[in-house]
């Protein structure tokens, strides 16, 4: 038996975290999503994928944990385990430009600046409605901070007419 060396095994692992889907937002991975916090191989190709939720009562967490598993377990790894954490806590800020794209493209606002110029935020700061995925239109407004989930809030662009969500900087 050829033995594959831990670099090799974590990158066919992350290569598998690319397929699995955020139930709550399918456009994107969970790796995308920035909740794959790490991949730690053991001597014997053991795997632990360390995540960390979007916010501690995130509801899907379980189903993502389950998926992890269920997908490396499709390829090959019967000695995978998912670890979650929640420090430090999961922020916007880890989603790619990327990842952001293709929120816009689904058409969900992706999330803003988590701080301003300066780094201090304001526990009760005022936010300005994000563009519209759909025209760009600036001339929108937040209808509700809470939408379909507790991370996404409903906006309306005047613009084009368009409801959509906005992804909210965490």
């Amino acid at each position: 038996m050829i033995r594959r060396l831990g670099a090799e095994v974590r990158d066919e692992v992350l290569a598998v975290l690319d397929t699995v889907m955020d139930p709550e937002v399918p456009v994107l991975s969970v790796r995308e999503l920035g909740i794959v916090r790490d991949v730690l191989v053991d001597d014997r190709d053991g795997v632990t994928v360390v995540v960390t939720p979007t916010y501690s009562g995130c509801p899907a967490i379980q189903a993502i944990e389950r998926d992890i598993l269920t997908a490396l377990r499709d390829a090959g790894f019967e000695n995978a385990k998912v670890r979650t954490t929640y420090s430090p806590p999961w922020t916007t800020d880890w989603i790619p430009d990327s990842a952001r794209a293709k929120l816009k493209a689904y058409g969900i606002a992706p999330p803003g600046a988590t701080t301003p110029e300066g780094g201090l935020v304001q526990l009760m700061r005022p936010r300005q409605a994000p563009a519209c995925p759909y025209c760009d239109s600036r001339d929108t407004e937040i209808r509700s901070e809470f939408g379909s989930t507790a991370c996404k809030s409903v906006c309306w662009c005047r613009s084009c007419r368009q409801p959509f969500e906005e992804f909210k900087a965490i």
